[in-house]
Order: structure tokens, then C-alpha cells, then sequence
């Protein structure tokens, strides 16, 4: 437990009117606090219905109070919860009268950084209870919650305790460089390091996939105008959100939407056909496709099945970034009286299908969650991009000592640059600045 620090209280629900809002305080010493808002402390985790009472002694709203006593509480201090009526007129009131028995404003996230510097969350849990309350999908709602059960924590702190094993191995090779080095002790030390190699990677890739679901990926979808990049658009968000037309350049800015495939988020971009022109709000337009195009995760070009790869396809094809996936559509099959499939010419994929119809948009929709890496497994960790990045660099230092083998101090050095960077996932070695980022972005009243 941290020094004692002085009284925060926030409303803990959602703005906006609803049956039950949430007044929270958190702090030390709020005998007087409740006193004077309902008479009397209530007795530990019970639920006791009372009114809330103004300074004049006039009543402000009717509802119930929980008190929950330090060490036992979400922030390791005395918390005190006032549940009300959720109109914002009534919990503004309720508010303000805590504020003025002497609590403060509660900073964004302040009452999960106490929980986590109180010890009652290590950062990667802290982090979940925001990707919780964010999720967008039922899938990630449910990884979030094993994050926010420690299944990630539990993983990273093994993986830690087999790095100080092997580290202290080492050191105690290290200890006596004079001596020849024993071949059981030199093929202990590979064996154990190949074991964390082998446990890292399969930690990143679980954590890779709760990075997509926390995420989602952004597809554009590219191609010349009148290819039906629109009414592919709304053929996967089943909204008519784009303008539809037989008209060239009809779509003159980038549109955006947001789908859900087997839980997984994407950010699909509709954009303005890549031609030459001339009109100005077009151009603009295509400069904007351009910007998407270096954003994107994955890239759909549409053609048309009428005309095939043209010279003009081959155009765009050259100016797309060589390392973002992409699948080639060709729409319009209708036309054609042809069936959807799916096609591999070389190391490319073709997708015939028809967006008017709808035809072979289950296979597109398919081969989208694989272009983006995406393959279901049980035990996906909620990560964030801070997660991934230290996994990659714990990783890095991890092929670096297997390259060091033959110089033992490089080789403890990169065992402990590696320590160093899974410890900052669950917040063992973390700078107040990253705190301070991290706890920033969560609601006030959390």
C-alpha cells in the first residue's frame, strides 16, 4: 500500500440519462464524508437504501450506499459507491456535494491507477479493464476478461521466471572464466533458452490476434472508377452507405465503415477510382486514396470480370506498397452468367464474385479474416500495440544471445534486455511517462 493519498470522486456511469447512475469516492478517512451526505458509515459490503442529503439537510436523491474498507476495494483504498437515480441533473448534484466535503475531481483512469499502484492490478490488467469496456465484439469482450484475469499476466511473469533461471545459470558460468566451460552446463543453457524461444513465439502469435480484435484492421477497397467498389461496400456492411451510380467518379472521398467477421473488427474504406483527372474535388479525392492506401492493412482491388487485368490496372498495381496483402476482385460476374470462385494464379489469389447479387461474398468475406491473419484460437490474449512491440523486442534480444553463444557477457545482456522488455507489460519496469499515457485514455470514474 501506497502512502495515503487524498479523496477523488467521480460519477462512474455513462453521461446520459438511465434508471441507476454511480457517484464513486475513493480515499481515506470517509467517516465524515458519510456522515454528512447519509448520516452514518455503513456497515462493510452491505447495501443500505438511505437518502442523500444537501448542506442545508434538504434531500437530493434516494438510493443505495456500499462501503467497501481498504485493503478490500477495486483501489486498494476506503471506496465509498452512491447509487442513485441516473439522471445527470441529480448525479451532478450528488457530485458536487462530495466535492465540496473536500474529495477532488477524479483524473481520467485515476481510480484504475490506484488499483494498479496499490497492487491490485498489475498494468496489463489495468489496461484490460479499459479494452473491456471498449470491445466492440463479444469476442473481444471475452478476451478481455481473461486479460483482465490475469491469464496474460500469468504468461508473461513464467516467462520472466524462466529468463532469471537461465540468467542466473549464466551467471554462474560467468562467475568462474577461467575455467573451461562444462558441455552440459553450455547445452543446459541452449536447451533452456530454445524452451523460452519456443514459449515467446507462441505468446506473440496469441497476442498478435487480441491486437486484431482490439484493433480491427483497415481494408481499402481500390480500383478504377465504376468497378464497384461501392456496392461492395454495402454488400459487406449491409447498409446502403455509399452512393451507387453508373456514373464515373461518382464516389469523390474516402468512406469509411465498420464491420464485424467472426467477431473481428475491420475498417473498410470505400475510395475515389484511381484515373486521371482533371476536376479538382476529384483529384482530391484520389490524393486521399493514395494517403489510405499507405495506411491500409489490407488492400482489396476491384476489376471488372468483364474486361480482366487491363493496362490501366496494372497502373495502380504498381504504385500499391510491396508488403500490404492484397486479394484481387473481380466483380460483375452477373454479366457473365458465371459462378463465384476462387482462383490462384502464382502466389496471387483471384475472387470472382458479383456485389449486386451478392454472389461469392461469403468466400470473400473468408479470405479477408486470412489476409489479414487472423485464424481462430483458443486462448487469445486482449494485447495492445505496447504488448506486441515488447513481445518483438524481448524477442529480438532472445535471437541475439542465441548469436552470442560463444561471448557469455553479450549473451547475459541480451537475457536481461529481454527481462526488461516483458517486465514492462505487466508494469515492473515502467516510466511514469507511460503511465501516464496509458491511464489518460480511460473514462473518468474508472
Amino acid at each position: 500500500m501506497l502512502p495515503k493519498s487524498d479523496n477523488i470522486a467521480a460519477i462512474a456511469t455513462a453521461p446520459g440519462r438511465g434508471g441507476i447512475g454511480v457517484v464513486r469516492i475513493s480515499g481515506h478517512n470517509l467517516v465524515d464524508t458519510a456522515t454528512s451526505i447519509f448520516g452514518a458509515l455503513p456497515p462493510a459490503r452491505n447495501a443500505i437504501y438511505t437518502s442523500f442529503k444537501a448542506s442545508d439537510g434538504g434531500v437530493i436523491d434516494q438510493g443505495l450506499v456500499l462501503f467497501f474498507p481498504a485493503p478490500h476495494s477495486y483501489t486498494g483504498e476506503d471506496v465509498l459507491e452512491l447509487q442513485g437515480h441516473g439522471g445527470p441533473a441529480v448525479l451532478q448534484l450528488i457530485l458536487q456535494r462530495c466535492l465540496d466535503l473536500g474529495a477532488r475531481l477524479a483524473l481520467p483512469g485515476e481510480f484504475t491507477q490506484r488499483a494498479y499502484l496499490n497492487g491490485k492490478l498489475d498494468l496489463a490488467q489495468a489496461e484490460s479493464v479499459a479494452d473491456l469496456i471498449d470491445a466492440t465484439t463479444s469476442q473481444a469482450a471475452r478476451c478481455a476478461i481473461r486479460s483482465l484475469m490475469g491469464d496474460f499476466s500469468r504468461v508473461i511473469h513464467q516467462l520472466v521466471a524462466q529468463l532469471i533461471d537461465l540468467r542466473l545459470l549464466v551467471e554462474a558460468m560467468l562467475d568462474f572464466p577461467e575455467e573451461e566451460l562444462d558441455l552440459p552446463d553450455v547445452t543446459r543453457r541452449d536447451t533452456k533458452l530454445s524452451s523460452i524461444r519456443n514459449d515467446l513465439r507462441q505468446t506473440l502469435e496469441l497476442a498478435q490476434q487480441g491486437s486484431l480484435l482490439r484493433e480491427g484492421a483497415h481494408v481499402v477497397l481500390i480500383g478504377q472508377p465504376n468497378v464497384g467498389k461501392s456496392s461492395l461496400l454495402n454488400c459487406l456492411s449491409g447498409e446502403e452507405i455509399a452512393l451507387v451510380s453508373d456514373v464515373p467518379g461518382t464516389t469523390r472521398d474516402v468512406i469509411r465503415q465498420s464491420i464485424q467477421l467472426s467477431g473481428v473488427p475491420l475498417h473498410v474504406i470505400d475510395t475515389a477510382g484511381l484515373r486521371e483527372a482533371q476536376d479538382k474535388v476529384e483529384l482530391m479525392g484520389i490524393a486521399r486514396t493514395r494517403s489510405s492506401i499507405q495506411q491500409a492493412d489490407a488492400i482489396l482491388l476491384l476489376l471488372d470480370a468483364n474486361h480482366g487485368l487491363s493496362e490501366e490496372d496494372k497502373t495502380i498495381l504498381a504504385e500499391l506498397p510491396s508488403g500490404t496483402p492484397r486479394l484481387y476482385v473481380f466483380n460483375k460476374i452477373d454479366l457473365l452468367n458465371e459462378s463465384p470462385r476462387v482462383e490462384m494464379h502464382g502466389q496471387e489469389e483471384y475472387i470472382y464474385l458479383s456485389a449486386k447479387t451478392g454472389a461469392g461474398i461469403g468466400l470473400l468475406r473468408d479470405r479477408l479474416l486470412s489476409l489479414i491473419g487472423w485464424h481462430q484460437e483458443a486462448g487469445v490474449y486482449m494485447a495492445r500495440e505496447r504488448h506486441v512491440r515488447a513481445l518483438l523486442q524481448a524477442q529480438n534480444h532472445l535471437n541475439n544471445a542465441l548469436l552470442e553463444g560463444k561471448r557469455a557477457e553479450l549473451y547475459a545482456e541480451e537475457l536481461r534486455l529481454a527481462q526488461d522488455a516483458l517486465s514492462n507489460i505487466t508494469g515492473e519496469f515502467s516510466s511514469d511517462d507511460l503511465l501516464g499515457e496509458i491511464f489518460s485514455r480511460f473514462c473518468i470514474g474508472k
